[in-house]
């Protein structure tokens, strides 16, 4: 069975969390998510029930081989979504924000095929012209003029 979406918030918010100190405490992920700290001792208790995390009240928790699994899948999913939001051009808050709607959702074949996108636009040393290209396009509505291939700037045949 596939995890909630609240699940892979959670897993990734607490694998963020222990990264960074070592393990997590319910004040941290109720910062971190916004929610009231009955509401994580909650979600912890059906956490540990599933096997993703070691928990015990008023200690701190760290995540199983299981729940790190998910973590680091979902993460990953997110970082590659945002990348992909970021190269359109979307600013990053907004492209964070998406990435973190749309990991939950995006079928396993789109994301792989994603992932290779932007690994081969991270592979450039600058900007690939059509990159460029689209980003004219998507601030001014207009191609840029491709009269060496024998087309006028409207894109159409020039027979001149």
């Amino acid at each position: 069975m596939m995890p909630s979406e609240r699940t892979e918030d959670y897993l990734e918010a607490l694998s963020e969390i222990i990264d960074e100190k070592g393990f997590a405490k319910v004040k941290d992920i109720s910062e971190t998510l916004s929610v009231s700290p009955s509401s994580v001792t909650e979600m912890f208790q059906k956490l540990k029930q599933s096997g993703y995390i070691n928990y015990e009240k008023y200690r701190g928790v760290t995540l199983t081989p299981k729940g790190l699994d998910i973590a680091v899948k979902t993460k990953k999913r997110h970082e590659t979504l945002r990348e992909f939001l970021c190269i359109l051009g979307v600013p990053d808050m907004i492209a964070n924000e998406d990435a973190c709607r749309i990991e939950h959702v995006v079928n396993a074949e789109t994301m792989k095929r994603l992932t290779k996108f932007v690994s081969f636009v991270q592979d450039f040393d600058e900007s690939p012209r059509w990159l460029n290209h689209f980003k004219h396009y998507y601030a001014t509505g207009k191609h840029f003029s491709c009269k060496k291939f024998g087309k006028n700037e409207s894109n159409e045949t020039d027979n001149s």
